[in-house]
């Protein structure tokens, strides 16, 4: 079983370097900060501001009682990460769940790894430490991968190699923020899935993204199913109905063929026709399974 973080009081001496103003560090440089930067402490909770670069604006209220009961039984086994702000002051990097449990329980003190940071290092840290979590919804992600680009001016590159994810993967989740404000909301709230999001992305039509999505939620459709009606939606739009000029009439045999083809494939079969006795036969199918099963046929 995991060992909670031992509580270790200020001590007299690193307690009078925090304390005293007249010696206050706020910068890797500044005196005797090597013996502050990188420790872990025992810190009032009323000392300690939280993050305003969270990126995070949602907490589970039911999640959060339990890990107030766990602290409450075990301590908190990971001490949060605060900044060293001015005076005897401190802000939170990460850790605000612990942070919030530990003051719902009553405790007025908590473990923190002490760090010297400026806003931007600041806002990045919150930025990538969030991004880590593995119960963000898709949304969230993707915001703060945004705000990487747009506060930090990182390249989808450099993110790569800070938050040790594919390029790939960043731009899939950049993507999502195209979608409808409705259908990110839905996302937020549990109601589809990324999968879901990413085949919605590929519908321009605005219009049409909520008439699909108003279906997902309705008909409960898998992130296959949406895939097809989004292709299904996708192909009535490329095969409207032209205005042809200059057709040529499908001689006798093609005609009589035609049924034949149709019955035997169980679909409507087409034919392009080149010329008088030339043209190329048409095979539709609507799914993978339907290509699998017209594939066996011709083997």
């Amino acid at each position: 079983m995991a060992k909670a973080v031992r509580k270790q009081a200020l001590g007299r001496g690193l307690s009078a370097l925090l304390n005293d103003s007249n010696t206050d560090i706020t910068s890797a440089t500044d005196k005797n900060a090597d013996k502050i930067v990188g420790t872990i402490v025992e810190i009032e909770l009323n000392l300690i501001d939280v993050n305003p670069y969270q990126p995070r604006s949602y907490f589970n209220e039911e999640t959060l009682r339990e890990l107030a009961s766990s602290i409450k039984e075990l301590g908190v086994i990971q001490p949060i990460t605060v900044r060293k702000l001015e005076g005897n002051k401190f802000q939170l990097v990460s850790g605000e769940r612990r942070f919030r449990a530990s003051k719902l329980i009553g405790n007025t003190t908590i473990p923190a790894y002490i760090r010297i940071a400026n806003d931007q290092e600041m806002l990045e840290m919150a930025l990538v430490e969030n991004i880590q979590r593995k119960d963000l919804d898709p949304i969230e992600v993707a915001l703060s991968y945004q705000r990487l680009i747009d506060e930090i001016d990182l390249t989808q590159e450099e993110m790569s190699k800070r938050v040790g994810k594919k390029r790939s993967t960043i731009s899939n989740y950049l993507r999502l923020l195209k979608l409808d404000p409705i259908i990110q909301t839905g996302m937020r709230d549990g109601f589809l899935s990324m999968g879901h999001g990413r085949a919605l992305i590929n519908i321009k039509n605005t219009e049409d993204q909520l008439s699909i999505y108003e279906k997902i939620i309705q008909e409960k459709l898998s992130v296959r199913q949406t895939e097809q009606m989004v292709k299904n939606l996708k192909g009535l739009s490329i095969t409207e109905p032209k205005k042809v000029t200059n057709t040529i009439e499908s001689p006798k045999f093609v005609s009589k063929g035609l049924k034949v083809f149709s019955e035997y494939f169980g679909h409507k079969i087409d034919v392009k026709l080149a010329g008088k006795d030339k043209g190329k036969i048409i095979i539709p199918f609507h799914s993978e399974e339907d290509f699998n099963r017209i594939k066996k046929l011709l083997e």
